[in-house]
């Protein structure tokens, strides 16, 4: 077995650890079936499932209702019309989708739930009748949508993920269903993904809350409701996706861009302390791990992915049960339990090459004011910068062509970092975001914002 292998490979206390937790959650949880998988290094290292069928489990290809994790699938469709160059998060809706009558919210909004929409539709519970009750977006949206001022707080809406949707298709002049398809489920490989269920597949079930009996649940089409929650999928599939939501995927979306949707966009909602949304991704803090993915709910269904980018670690939970099972909770465990028995190795040490040029005198202290800082340059180019007394403003920085570096990380994020030179050629000082940061603290010879005492440093007198 070669080093990666082995490493990937779990021991045999994690995967009976993994095997106990979900079998307590399908009997305390009472769920009919429950199965689950987790990844690592990209690589599926652990499938398991709990059934009440006896002699008989459902596998990693076992269609489940996953809920509201369509949303994630429909929050990829939008940053690829993004950075396609089709539209602005900035934007206002009226301008691509005009005629809704909440087309004053953005796009960025709606993707993180602070556009001040309706958690839920007008008329009877969208999740258990059929969609062709709602056939326009007016259906939808109701006479008064709007339940807060846009932007000023988080509240989730999934008619905001329906007007998303149609945006989708308003775009691309084709059905979203469609467009997720050929532009996301079959260039990641999720064949298993869609938006009706194909055999094999588990049905929804509610289970009695006072007794050990279940009745069947409706499986209804969604229709515009469809981006907000209609998918099915396996374990199998979704760990692929939750790969491709940690490392991105040319052909889908960049790395860099499925960061920027597990970074917070919104706040936490009040009472949630641990939990806030970035752009169609929930970020949840559980300890000192910070987890990025998402839970969904339909009736006879419940189901839940968490990933963490620190552990390079995902997993993800299904359930056919209604309530009971909290599977995102149980996904979250199944993370824990991987990253802390068996933490992730780092990458080796690795300097520059002999070819490359090191700006070296960007390197060691520097003061802002008084502050002291220090600069690290690392062999992938980038570029830290952190307070020497360990507690204050740290930012990682990416070099650009011009010379200058951009903020990735932080308060910093966005900011343009420059090194500036006198006549000799050598650094004066660094300026970040009108912030002049010196060779000595208060350097009378940097162009110090408000000037420098001419009679310099002194005691007292």
């Amino acid at each position: 077995m070669d080093e990666l292998a082995e490493d990937l490979e779990l021991l045999p206390a994690t995967r009976r650890a993994l095997r106990h937790r979900i079998a307590v959650a399908q009997s305390a949880g009472r769920a009919p079936s429950v199965v689950a998988a987790v990844v690592r290094g990209g690589e599926v290292v652990w499938e398991g499932s709990r059934t009440s069928v006896e002699g008989h489990g459902p596998d990693g290809n076992v269609q489940y209702r996953i809920g509201s994790i369509s949303k994630t699938f429909t929050a990829v469709l939008v940053l690829r019309l993004r950075d396609e160059g089709l539209l602005s998060l900035a934007d206002p809706l009226e301008r691509h989708l005009p005629g809704t009558g909440a087309g004053e919210v953005t796009i960025a909004q709606l993707l993180a739930h602070t556009g001040g929409l309706a958690a839920e539709t007008p008329g009877p519970w969208w999740e258990r009748t059929p969609g062709d009750l709602r056939p326009e977006l007016a259906d939808v949206l109701g006479a008064e949508p709007f339940k807060h001022t846009p932007g000023h707080r988080h509240h989730y809406s999934n008619p905001g993920y329906t007007l998303l949707g149609s945006l989708v298709e308003a775009l691309r002049g084709r059905p979203w269903e469609e467009v997720l398809r050929s532009e996301v489920l079959e260039p990641l490989g999720l064949s298993r993904t869609g938006g009706a269920p194909q055999a094999p597949n588990a049905g929804g079930w509610a289970v009695h809350p006072w007794a050990d009996v279940m009745m069947p649940e409706p499986l209804e089409d969604l229709g515009l409701m469809a981006p907000a929650g209609q998918l099915w999928s396996t374990t199998r599939d979704l760990a692929r996706f939750a790969d491709f939501l940690l490392r991105g995927d040319e052909r889908v979306l960049s790395a860099e861009s499925v960061r920027e949707m597990r970074t917070a966009a919104a706040p936490p909602e009040p009472g949630f302390a641990d939990i806030g949304y970035g752009l169609g991704m929930q970020l949840m803090v559980q300890g000192e791990r910070r987890l990025a993915g998402h839970s969904g709910s339909l009736p006879g269904f419940v189901a839940g992915l968490w990933l963490s980018e620190a552990d390079d670690v995902a997993a993800v939970v299904l359930a056919n049960c209604t309530s009971g099972l909290p599977a995102a909770t149980v996904a979250a465990d199944l993370v824990a339990i991987v990253a802390d028995a068996e933490p992730r190795f780092p990458e080796p040490w690795k300097p520059f090459r002999e070819s490359e040029r090191v700006p070296l005198e960007l390197c060691g202290p520097w003061y802002w004011g008084t502050s002291a800082q220090v600069v690290r340059l690392k062999s992938d180019g980038s570029l830290e910068l952190a307070p020497l007394g360990g507690t204050g403003r740290s930012a990682r920085f990416r070099p650009e062509a011009d010379g200058s570096w951009t903020g990735l990380s932080g308060y910093y994020a966005g900011e343009t970092l420059r090194a500036v030179r006198g006549e000799d050629g050598s650094v004066s000082h660094l300026d970040l975001a009108s912030f002049v940061f010196t060779r000595e603290p208060y350097d009378a010879g940097a162009p110090v914002p408000g000037g420098v005492d001419p009679q310099g440093w002194r005691g007292i007198g």
